[in-house]
């Protein structure tokens, strides 16, 4: 998927926008956040640094719009049937995936965060921390201390250990 994106960022979009904002606006982005973000950058040749700080700030600024608003725009748009089944789509797959998370919500939000396997991440953490209703100081502070195990985790896995040095 990551050879796919960056196929068509060459090809439709490297012209016209820097390899940087478009790795910035992937990592925004639901499913792919930092995890592809910093694949699809070490693919375009970022520096492994500068990959880091645009996927950590391109996946922290969705977070705190997730954590205060997600529950009202999800009772609105129940309410007046906007994609009413996706948001309880959405709302079941939260609560399957949090079981666990109330015996120790800040240790699971930071590994449900930081472990880069489907499904996981800090939308789907915010998702489940709004949803459920964890402390939003503890919740932040555990979803960016997931952001940055997972950084760590991507990087080994994209760069290798060498880049970590270099």
């Amino acid at each position: 998927m990551a050879d796919a994106l960056v196929n068509w960022y060459n090809n439709s979009l490297g012209q016209f926008l820097p390899k940087e904002l478009f790795v910035f606006l992937v990592s925004m982005v639901p499913l792919i956040e930092l995890r592809g973000g910093v694949l699809i950058a070490k693919l375009l040749g970022i520096k492994l640094l500068k990959a880091n700080i645009i996927c950590i700030i391109g996946n922290i600024i969705p977070i705190p719009f997730i954590l205060l608003f997600i529950k009202k725009i999800f009772a609105f748009m129940k309410k007046h049937n906007i994609m009413k089944g996706f948001v309880e789509k959405l709302e079941e797959r939260a609560t399957k995936k949090s079981k666990g998370a109330d015996r120790g919500e800040f240790l699971f939000l930071l590994l449900f965060v930081g472990i880069p396997i489907p499904g996981t991440g800090a939308w789907m953490g915010s998702l489940i921390a709004a949803l459920f209703e964890f402390d939003i100081k503890r919740a932040s502070l555990a979803i960016f201390l997931g952001i940055l195990l997972a950084a760590i985790i991507m990087s080994i896995a994209s760069y290798g250990l060498l880049g970590l040095v270099v």
